[in-house]
């Protein structure tokens, strides 16, 4: 099932024993496009805290309106390392994670999620630090490219010769967690429609300059497919979504 990111922003997160806050982000690898983590707030249950929770944690991703269920208690979720919002995420905090979790590296093998191509684990264990070491991964070295989906949204689109629009959202395949399309509010010149882009048609994100590199024109964007939820199978429950 394709899901609209922005759409998720706010659900609340439901652990095995109770709720543990609700959803503040999604950070995604810029070079897979797949969604790799959750940014949990755990509002007043751990005040001032958020945490990572990985698509390994989730079974269904929807169930129960607008509650996402997690395959963790409280506990392990308290547990696990924090992080803070203004600092990137290091490998070396990705490696502690996964080891506290006993979850498998998504950076060592040739799938998407290191040995497969979704993350489907049987469940979160323990398991002794010889086989948790980076070593032998084929991406052991690499930093990871690890953007804010939140960060994202609102920058300018930038094409080959002029700005057509800003990013408006971005749609998931809530199965292995990739990101199949971006979302771009072309303003003015659709009436208000927004077109579907695919993630290998951006060539970079610009922080300093506040915009998304796209290997299109501007004509190429506007002609782009028309993003309706319906006829691709998204599902949208917030009517004002996109206001």
């Amino acid at each position: 099932m394709l899901r609209s990111i922005k759409n998720l922003f706010e659900d609340k997160l439901g652990a095995l024993d109770g709720e543990i806050g609700h959803v503040n982000d999604f950070y995604f690898d810029d070079e897979t496009w797949a969604v790799r983590y959750l940014v949990a707030n755990t509002g007043s249950w751990m005040p001032g805290r958020l945490v990572l929770i990985s698509p390994h944690a989730f079974g269904n991703l929807y169930q129960g309106g607008k509650i996402l269920l997690v395959n963790l208690t409280r506990q392990q979720i308290e547990r696990g390392p924090s992080i803070e919002s203004h600092k990137p995420v290091s490998r070396e905090f990705e490696e502690d994670y996964h080891r506290h979790f006993g979850w498998p590296f998504y950076w060592q093998g040739g799938e998407m999620w290191g040995m497969s191509g979704f993350p489907v684990v049987p469940g979160p264990r323990r398991l002794p630090k010889k086989h948790l070491t980076a070593k032998g991964g084929d991406r052991e070295s690499d930093e990871p490219h690890l953007r804010s989906a939140k960060a994202i949204i609102g920058l300018h689109i930038q094409a080959t010769d002029e700005t057509a629009g800003h990013v408006a959202d971005f749609v998931m395949d809530d199965e292995n967690w990739a990101i199949q399309y971006m979302v771009v509010d072309a303003g003015h010149w659709l009436s208000g429609k927004r077109v579907m882009i695919s993630p290998s048609l951006i060539d970079r994100i610009g922080w300093k300059e506040s915009k998304v590199y796209v290997n299109l024109t501007k004509k190429d964007i506007l002609g782009s497919p028309i993003f309706d939820p319906a006829a691709f199978g998204i599902r949208e429950h917030d009517p004002r979504l996109f206001l």
